[in-house]
């Protein structure tokens, strides 16, 4: 097991003079707190549905909260599909976004992107345990990413879902809530954090720098 890094000597990474960085309009609802956290770090990005847009930023960031029919069927009424799939530059999918990377999800049994090979599974609500998943969780690497620089060991991020992606070999870290489950993904350039950034403080912070760094 791959272990977080301790966060007492690493510098914040520094991120790159004149990042262009935009959240791809997929009608959620947490896309005004993912503008003021990035906001935090002095990056300005503009909400669009503008294809061309969308492909000239330097990073591209996928929000969403809500359910994943009716947010494949708005990316696929704005012509998205297609233009999502075949982004070269750091995508990183927050909450449902990660979700919509996946090949499949159970919630409405809706097809995803098909970036990242797995099927979104409802969590199984067992004794103690509740679904949705509300609160605050550690994380367990899985794998070593320049994501989680800088991030300690059993840190914690705020969770709010009731489906998540199993863990595989795209898994960077792991949470647990009755079932081991996918926390944050990483398969070529795409990325994505199950948990919200914007709400997670000091360890979001630094994972969305992560993110801007790469």
């Amino acid at each position: 097991m791959t272990t977080l890094a301790s966060g007492a000597t690493m510098q914040q990474p520094v991120l790159p003079a004149g990042l262009s960085v935009v959240l791809v309009d997929a009608g959620g609802t947490n896309i005004g707190s993912v503008r003021y956290a990035l906001q935090r770090l002095g990056v300005e990005a503009p909400l669009t549905a503008d294809p061309a847009t969308i492909r000239r930023a330097d990073k591209v960031i996928l929000p969403g909260v809500g359910a994943a029919a009716p947010a494949m069927a708005r990316l696929r009424d704005l012509g998205l599909i297609d233009v999502l799939r075949s982004l070269t530059q750091p995508v990183l999918g927050v909450c449902l976004g990660m979700q919509l990377l996946c090949a499949h999800s159970q919630e409405g049994e809706v097809d995803g992107l098909g970036l990242i090979p797995a099927t979104v599974h409802r969590l199984q609500a067992v004794p103690g345990v509740r679904v949705p998943h509300m609160g605050w969780n550690r994380l367990r690497a899985l794998a070593a990413h320049p994501l989680l620089d800088g991030v300690e060991e059993g840190a914690q991020a705020y969770f709010v879902h009731g489906y998540a992606v199993p863990v595989g070999d795209y898994t960077v870290a792991a949470a647990e809530h009755g079932q081991a489950f996918s926390a944050v993904v990483a398969r070529g350039n795409f990325f994505g954090m199950q948990f919200h950034p914007e709400r997670s403080a000091a360890l979001g912070a630094r994972l969305l720098r992560n993110f801007l760094a790469l």
